[in-house]
């Protein structure tokens, strides 16, 4: 039996994979999911405590014959415990004979993707002279979409934060100063952030039972708003009022649909990898104002899997393990 080659959360971060290949993988990967050579079922899950979650989720990308799942979960309590809030492992595995081949942390994999998928629907969806960018949220999510941001979005001049812990916020405005030289205001409100920006991410934790504030007056004409956090920011005549309502994967969302979460949004949702791939009208007015619900896929976890591991492999990065 071959061996595992394991990858610590410090081997992973030591690779140096740039945001910018992590967006063009994702960015081939949503178009291959638009021609139907993506495998990837609803992930399935379990909740120990409110508000947290388990996840399975697998995906096999047949274009690259890429295989594999990631384990993840996310309890909002753990910051309280000195935990991370979302944790896991990642598992690739060999398509031809479904023997593991790669077991790696997750927690840079689903930072990095994460901000990398939201940079794939703003460069579609974005006005691309926007400069200012308001945050909902101020934790890992908010670095990893400042990051990706900042490659897909050449005048990004300003960013605006708020969080409902100051000192996140604060400890994000030093982040954003320091690591891209941009201008960041620490907001008081979420409509103080929203109504100054021409582009919107909410990553807040997501909740059963929200009590979203994100009113549709708040959005500029031309804004474009990328959910992270299911719909706990964004309200409900919000999702409704947008010119343009797009989702990372429609079938994923209504799978959701069923066990209570996007009651409010309408059923007019374009697939991203439609646009991606042509098939789907993304921004046709500057004014349109549009919204993304970036679910978060698996395709996105075992496309950048794959490329650590072909990296790491290539560094001598990590450990073997038998099985």
């Amino acid at each position: 039996m071959p061996a595992i080659l394991y990858l610590s959360r410090a081997d992973v971060e030591g690779l140096g994979i740039s945001v910018a290949d992590v967006i063009r993988d994702l960015e081939a990967a949503f178009a291959a999911k638009s021609r139907g050579e993506v495998e990837m079922p609803p992930k399935p899950g379990i909740h120990p405590r409110p508000d947290s979650f388990i996840h399975a989720m697998p995906a096999y990308v047949r274009s690259s014959d890429i295989a594999g799942l990631k384990w993840i979960s996310g309890f909002p309590d753990n910051p309280s415990r000195g935990l991370p809030y979302i944790s896991g492992l990642m598992i690739l595995n060999d398509p031809a004979t479904g023997v593991p081949l790669a077991v790696m942390d997750a927690s840079w994999i689903t930072a990095v993707r994460t901000g990398a998928a939201t940079a794939v629907a703003a460069k579609y969806l974005a006005r691309r002279e926007a400069t200012h960018l308001a945050f909902i949220g101020c934790g890992v999510q908010a670095r990893s979409n400042l990051d990706a941001l900042a490659v897909v979005q050449p005048r990004l001049a300003d960013v605006l934060a708020y969080d409902i812990r100051p000192e996140a916020a604060e400890a994000f405005a030093e982040y954003g100063q320091t690591r891209h030289r941009l201008r960041v205001m620490v907001c008081r409100t979420p409509e103080e952030a929203v109504r100054g920006a021409e582009l919107i991410v909410t990553a807040a934790p997501i909740l059963k039972h929200p009590t979203p504030v994100l009113l549709p007056e708040w959005l500029r004409p031309g804004a474009f708003l990328c959910t992270l956090d299911f719909d706990s920011s964004v309200t409900p005549a919000a999702f409704q009022a947008v010119d343009v309502l797009c989702a990372d994967d429609v079938a994923q969302l209504d799978f959701y649909r069923l066990d209570g979460y996007f009651r409010g949004v309408p059923d007019r949702l374009v697939d991203l990898g439609d646009i991606v791939a042509g098939r789907a009208k993304g921004r046709e007015r500057p004014d349109a104002r549009i919204i993304s619900i970036n679910l978060g896929l698996a395709l996105e976890d075992v496309v950048t899997a794959h490329r650590i591991c072909q990296v790491a492999r290539a560094a001598g990065a990590g450990r073997e393990l038998g099985l």
